[in-house]
């Protein structure tokens, strides 16, 4: 299963009953944050989640509203003696951006890893989930991410008996392990059925609607988008500065088939998203107006 977190909804300023774009995941033990605005530690503390797990960083831009929390977080995991290292992932140039908020968090108790991403798509494997960065639109470059925890076929008990394999090798084949026994070799293909579904998250922000968006969200089990506007008259704005509407959003949603969507990264001067929500839902049924510390966990589809 895998435990989302909105830590923050906000975009461009803090409010004080909204901070700034970061979300944070917990799976197997290892935590993932995308983006780092002010008030993320806050967030995290309110949440009653760990700093200590979280490993990976992962950046969509480098606008002070998405990073400007990175040195105080920084700071947090050095002050309470963190040794394992901690993987930066980011548009280029995230090497020069952190080196120099660094100059208030110059010396740190572990390492730092930077991977900056290439082209327009890219796939890490981290963690036991899969996470690919994607190109969106914005006026700097800027990416999205889909977090997918793949899920194995069904063991055959049938099918391992007939091959006569030994049922000590059982559980390290359903892991997906292959096992040699003297001449003999054991792989996971001859115990395991179709691969089934598994979980999919896409968090997007800070663009304007792409196919790029459309393709890596489509059958995601939750969305996170932007939704900077739900006025109706600041749809030209949203084209100008670009960013998106809420009834944008909807749209992508719907053509993505996703099962849920919740909007983030609201202008500061929407005070209350719900009260745009009725045009999104009409547009896509499952949209929820996202707020700070929402959260959820995504388990696999019962069978």
């Amino acid at each position: 299963m895998l435990d989302v977190c909105l830590l923050g909804s906000g975009g461009m300023m803090p409010l004080p009953y909204r901070w700034l774009t970061s979300l944070m995941t917990r799976f197997n033990g290892s935590s993932l944050l995308i983006d780092c605005g002010e008030g993320t530690q806050i967030a995290i503390k309110e949440k009653g989640w760990s700093f200590k797990p979280i490993d990976v960083i992962c950046f969509t831009h480098y606008h002070g509203d998405h990073i400007s929390g990175l040195p105080g977080l920084l700071l947090t995991m050095g002050n309470a003696d963190r040794k394992e290292p901690l993987t930066l992932i980011g548009p280029k140039g995230l090497e020069r951006v952190v080196t120099a908020l660094r100059v208030i968090a110059p010396e740190l108790p572990f390492p730092i890893r930077y991977v900056e991403i290439e082209g327009a798509e890219q796939t890490f494997e981290l963690n036991g989930y899969r996470l690919t960065a994607f190109r969106v639109n914005h006026n700097v470059l800027c990416y999205g991410y889909t977090l997918e925890i793949d899920r194995a076929g069904k063991f055959d008990v049938e099918r391992a008996i007939e091959q006569k394999i030994p049922k000590q090798h059982w559980r390290f084949l359903q892991r997906g392990e292959t096992i040699q026994e003297g001449e003999k070799i054991y792989t996971p293909d001859m115990v395991l059925g179709e691969q089934r579904k598994g979980i999919k998250l896409t968090y997007t922000t800070d663009t304007r609607p792409t196919e790029s968006i459309k393709l890596h969200a489509a059958k995601s089990d939750l969305f996170i988008c932007e939704g900077m506007y739900g006025e109706k008259e600041k749809a030209e704005k949203a084209v100008e500065y670009k960013h998106m509407t809420f009834t944008e959003a909807g749209k992508l949603a719907k053509e993505a088939d996703v099962k849920e969507m919740w909007l983030t990264h609201y202008s500061p001067s929407l005070t209350k998203p719900e009260e745009f929500m009725e045009d999104v839902r009409n547009i896509f049924p499952n949209a929820k107006a996202g707020k700070d510390c929402m959260s959820v966990t995504l388990e696999f589809a019962e069978e």
